[in-house]
């Protein structure tokens, strides 16, 4: 499929996705977020895909978030509409039963930082800028991102990013939960690249297994929680992988997953 806003490739089993509008550093508009979730389709119905990568185009931005340009004169029933799109594509991500990685650099503020929240791993480069600004335009995010650093940084400092609206720094991101490793830019390409290929190694199954159970433990209560993990676990011992993988470590040998 042929896109105007993003570029799409897969290699080595990690299929590459690229918001692709550097004059604007990436900004995202209507169109792209329909391109961002025809690709993701795309990837939930590709076998040899095991892994997934989003970047931005450029040495500015991941990506400065929603287009401005689209939003200036809206109402507020034309951005429920549109704010729907950006929910639906967050759900995407999260729901991927493979493993997403957010490759990011410099401007990755509103939306990109939303979008980040959604990633399974999110790895990025010294010069990295994330930040909620929303409230420095009168408005405040409206996908989600409120709710997902409230659960996972609590209040204090999920109001320090919403209501200050200041950028974090690549390191600052590591250490208040945000990222999981910040890089020399130069370097970033390769450290993405070699998390990729350490999980296309791993079992699919499993790998869809844990993403799920960690993404229901966030918000089950914790009964219901762990009744999940076991039943996930017990599936997992329906699969040839799990044969596979048992087999192959009494045997002292490295595991070929088929995702079986």
């Amino acid at each position: 499929m042929a896109y105007e806003t993003i570029l799409y490739d897969v290699k080595d089993a990690t299929a590459h996705i690229t918001l692709n509008r550097p004059k604007k550093l990436n900004a995202m508009n209507a169109l792209c977020i329909g391109e961002m979730r025809a690709a993701l389709a795309e990837v939930r119905g590709d076998d040899s895909v095991r892994v997934v990568v989003l970047s931005g185009a450029g040495d500015r931005a991941f990506t400065a978030g929603a287009d401005i340009n689209e939003l200036t004169d809206k109402s507020p029933q034309e951005m429920h509409s549109y704010n729907r799109q950006w929910l639906a594509l967050f759900d995407d991500i999260e729901s991927l039963p493979k493993p997403v990685i957010a490759s990011v650099h410099g401007y990755a503020t509103g939306g990109g930082t939303e979008m980040s929240l959604t990633c399974d791993f999110v790895l990025c480069a010294e010069d990295s800028r994330f930040g909620l600004s929303e409230i420095n335009i009168g408005v405040i995010p409206g996908a989600g991102a409120a709710m997902r650093l409230t659960r996972w940084m609590g209040r204090l400092k999920a109001k320090e990013i919403l209501m200050l609206g200041e950028f974090v720094s690549g390191p600052e991101a590591v250490q208040c939960g945000l990222a999981n490793r910040c890089v020399p830019g130069a370097e970033l390409a390769q450290v993405t690249a070699e998390w990729a290929a350490k999980l296309a190694k791993k079992a699919p199954l499993a790998l869809a297994a844990a993403k799920s159970c960690v993404n229901v433990g966030a918000e089950a209560a914790m009964p219901v929680a762990l009744e999940y993990e076991l039943r996930e676990f017990l599936l997992l011992f329906e699969s040839e992988d799990q044969k596979e993988g048992m087999t192959a470590f009494l045997e002292k040998r490295e595991a070929n997953f088929t995702g079986r």
